[in-house]
């Protein structure tokens, strides 16, 4: 009996609890953190519906590139969502360190010594945040760019940039992989888009060749460019003729050289190769390869 008895008394005990102090307690300042919270998740989720739709605004449109001031908009749209959640989470868990009865004054001290015991640890992220700062500021690159970012350590890492954040950059190579680089740790930004670009074309003939002949070709392929109907949408003028670039012993090399939208360099030095092969060949101009590939036929004696 003295066992139930006691059980009995116990139960009394906190049912009374559960209908006084602590059931008042979650009827009121209980529900006002849940609610609290439950806000916050929505609040996020409304801040990462506007920067996507922001984004996506922005990658409309029927230009083959985005604009330098696009990708920048871009580039602040991403920052501005991350600060913005990271300040409502700040304020969500202030209140709820009000309601919980925990005075924020006596935490500034112990968050102090918190602070300085982890300063040398944060370091490098204090680093990241400062650099990520400059490089979107300054518009060093944003989405959609072509870069070649060397890294501490002299290794060099070269992609597309699909994120930009104040503490890390984001870099998706044409192997589809990712690189994800402390903006902290890069020494050099080198952009091969901004604002427009150079296709580079060196082109081998042999020295036996007729430079006019070979001129006259190379420009006839230049004219024609800025009217083929893959390339003239991606060149800003006409390509020019720079000359011979350097003599060797079996070989000319002359250089020519096409304005380009930002990030299309590739595919026209790729396709103005093209032209300039079979322009060559129809006027038989044979390059150093084919006539170095030709073995001597042994005779019997």
């Amino acid at each position: 009996m003295n066992s139930l008895t006691t059980t009995y008394l116990a139960a009394n005990q906190f049912h009374d609890f559960w209908n006084g102090n602590l059931g008042e307690w979650l009827r009121t300042k209980g529900l006002h953190i849940v609610l609290v919270i439950v806000a916050a998740l929505i609040g996020t989720r409304i801040i990462n519906w506007v920067a996507g739709k922001i984004a996506r605004r922005l990658n409309t449109g029927h230009e083959l590139v985005r604009s330098e001031s696009a990708k920048h908009r871009a580039a602040v749209a991403s920052v501005i969502s991350s600060v913005a959640i990271a300040i409502l989470y700040t304020v969500v868990a202030v209140d709820v360190f009000d309601q919980l009865g925990l005075p924020i004054g006596s935490l500034v001290a112990p968050a102090a010594v918190l602070g300085a015991a982890l300063g040398f640890g944060a370091q490098r992220i204090v680093q990241d945040l400062l650099s990520g700062f400059f490089i979107i500021t300054e518009k060093q690159y944003g989405f959609g760019d072509l870069v070649t970012l060397t890294v501490t350590g002299s290794s060099e890492a070269q992609g597309t940039v699909e994120d930009v954040t104040l503490r890390v950059t984001k870099l998706r190579t044409s192997d589809g992989e990712v690189f994800t680089i402390p903006n902290g740790q890069i020494v050099k930004a080198l952009n091969l888009s901004k604002d427009w670009a150079r296709a580079v074309v060196d082109i081998p003939v042999p020295t036996t060749a007729d430079l006019n002949t070979v001129n006259d070709v190379l420009h006839d392929v230049a004219t024609a460019a800025t009217s083929d109907k893959h390339l003239e949408p991606l060149l800003l003028d006409e390509p020019a003729l720079m000359g011979v670039e350097s003599i060797k012993v079996d070989t000319v090399n002359l250089r020519m050289v096409a304005r380009t939208l930002p990030g299309k360099q590739f595919e026209v030095g790729r396709q103005l190769r093209a032209m300039v092969l079979r322009s060559l060949r129809q006027e038989g101009i044979a390059s150093p390869a084919t006539k170095s590939n030709v073995a001597a036929v042994p005779t019997s004696g």
